[in-house]
């Protein structure tokens, strides 16, 4: 053989074998050992290898293959199973992998701010919760903060945990307290997607096709291309549209799982009711992503707190996020008696998470003669010097949660200034007057930042704050 020739040969073989060493099976970090699969749905496992390779991923007796195209991505459908577990899932193509200790149950995304990724370990009884954080059927998964100017399609990941006394404390707190509820009461495992930034406003997060689908959030669908913003030192802007939603949601788009709950709103007060065109922008365009229609989506209305500004701009958030309910299958937590006005972090996550997750036991799992949401404003009626005002979720009886007199409600006549006003209850509805008002036309409850008022159905859960003069 010439030098020529056994020196291509040589390189030939050379090329080979690093391609045969190269070659292996990747996932996703959202795939791994001890992560929670939707159950009754079907189970979609992806990945990537090289180009034409055959891929097998067995669970159990179930079995299914997929051919690696040329883009080297993979992806196989097992069938749907009950809950249960464990399980071992092998997939096999370029190499082998095996993920142990696999549970089949329930799978929620935990998205927001910072009172979403406000930890275990910060809140209320963190020593105690960590001693009883051992549930091993509940498991987190926590993404890092990660903006990108291009959808991505992995991120990295410590990998789901399961909850243990030293686990527990980094989990997110609202979600675990709402997986924890659910566990309780359903029985099956939890797993719990944290994809969250403390400060962030909601337009990072909301997708393409979200923004598309709000004809009032044109001047940013109409200006896509223009986003995420990316700086000088080629850094992305994380707070511009896209930018989050391209690197920490879109990874794992072909996931299946049940719902999310959201935690947001306190980088975007000023918005007005244009927060609930972003809202719909984000659940609908979130549904459209994750190919489910019907997604639960589930959020908390924030909590009172001094902020500096207009003392009016956090209540007009609260108008927003209450119309935010328009939309099918989503929920709403009202925080107004759990906060803590000195710190825009209230330790008393437990109740957030109970809360969300009795939303989640009525409407997503069908829980009968459940109380799950305080009183929501319904309609008015002006019966001459008062007003009488209606309640949905009021469940026959409105009570005041500390024994005193209903406070922070106003009335106003028709030169729209309001004053003091009283309110008496009357089973599931309240009637208000007011001295400094004859002719009352409007009225308005809790509608302060600092408002906390006592008004709250026969559970305990408290009303949320309104205005009738929009």
């Amino acid at each position: 053989m010439k030098p020529t020739h056994l020196f291509a040969f040589a390189a030939l073989i050379t090329a080979n074998l690093l391609s045969t060493i190269q070659a292996e099976v990747k996932l996703p970090s959202i795939l791994g050992s001890h992560m929670v699969v939707q159950r009754n749905a079907p189970i979609t496992l992806w990945g990537w290898d090289n180009g034409g390779q055959k891929v097998t991923v067995s669970l159990g007796t179930d079995s299914a293959s997929s051919k690696v195209d040329d883009q080297g991505f993979w992806s196989v459908e097992l069938k749907a199973l009950n809950a249960g577990g464990p399980h071992k899932i092998e997939i096999e193509g370029s190499s082998k992998v095996t993920l142990e200790d696999v549970l089949v149950g329930e799978v929620w995304l935990c998205s927001g701010q910072s009172n979403m990724e406000w930890t275990v370990s910060r809140s209320l009884n963190p020593q105690q919760e960590a001693e009883n954080g051992n549930h091993p059927q509940i498991r987190h998964i926590k993404f890092p903060h990660r903006p990108s100017a291009k959808p991505e399609d992995d991120i990295p990941s410590d990998g789901w945990k399961p909850a243990t006394s030293a686990t527990v404390p980094n989990f997110t707190a609202v979600g675990y307290f709402f997986g924890r509820k659910l566990q309780a009461e359903l029985d099956v495992p939890i797993g719990l997607i944290g994809s969250n930034w403390g400060g962030t406003r909601i337009e990072p997060w909301i997708p393409p096709t979200g923004f598309k689908s709000v004809a009032k959030l044109k001047n940013i669908s109409d200006n896509l291309d223009d986003f995420p913003v990316v700086n000088e030192q080629g850094r992305v802007n994380h707070q511009t549209p896209l930018a989050l939603y391209n690197g920490m949601i879109h990874n794992f788009r072909h996931l299946n799982f049940r719902g999310a709950i959201w935690y947001q709103g306190e980088s975007n007060r000023g918005d007005g009711m244009l927060y609930m065109e972003k809202m719909k922008a984000l659940i609908t365009g979130w549904r459209q992503v994750f190919d489910n229609k019907d997604m639960p989506f589930y959020f908390v209305q924030l909590a009172p707190f001094t902020y500096g500004g207009s003392e009016l701009a956090l209540p007009e958030i609260w108008e927003a996020q209450t119309a935010t309910l328009a939309l099918p299958n989503t929920g709403m937590a009202v925080t107004t008696d759990i906060s803590n006005l000195r710190d825009i972090h209230p330790k008393n996550k437990q109740d957030v998470g109970k809360r969300l997750a009795l939303w989640a036991l009525a409407k997503t799992y069908g829980k009968q003669d459940l109380v799950y949401s305080g009183p929501l404003y319904k309609s008015h009626k002006v019966k001459g010097a008062s007003i009488e005002v209606h309640f949905d979720h009021a469940y026959g009886q409105l009570a005041s949660s500390d024994g005193k007199p209903l406070t922070h409600f106003q009335l106003a006549g028709e030169d729209g200034e309001f004053m003091p006003a009283v309110a008496k209850i009357d089973g599931g509805k309240l009637i208000v007057t007011s001295d400094a008002v004859a002719k009352p036309v409007n009225l308005r409850f809790g509608w302060h930042q600092l408002a906390e008022p006592n008004l709250v159905n026969k559970s305990g859960l408290p009303a949320s704050p309104f205005r009738t003069d929009r």
